[in-house]
């Protein structure tokens, strides 16, 4: 068993939260492939870039997406391989 004290445990818990939302784990998934702009994410989600701009805002906030700058446009992608493989893993946990 892993040993960690509750603080972690209680920052686990907030991290997990953000999984829980539908449109956030579109997200998440449109950018396994690559990394996209806000108005890529809003065409394949089908929805409109003001929705889309919050929920980047929170994934950004939460360090599960991070972006770059390229002229005017704001590329995101996954922060790091733990957010690709926590979304791989639910899925393949989903499919069984």
């Amino acid at each position: 068993m892993i040993h960690t004290d509750d603080n972690t445990l209680y920052d686990v818990a907030e991290l997990f939260k953000n999984f829980s939302d539908s449109t956030r784990i579109r997200i998440l998934y449109c950018l396994i492939e690559k990394e996209r702009s806000v108005t890529e994410i809003a065409e394949l989600l089908n929805m409109n870039q003001s929705a889309i701009s919050h929920q980047l805002r929170i994934l950004k906030n939460s360090k599960l997406i991070k972006n770059r700058r390229e002229g005017k446009t704001v590329y995101y992608s996954l922060a790091d391989d733990h957010v690709y493989n926590i979304i791989s893993q639910g899925i393949e946990h989903v499919e069984e």
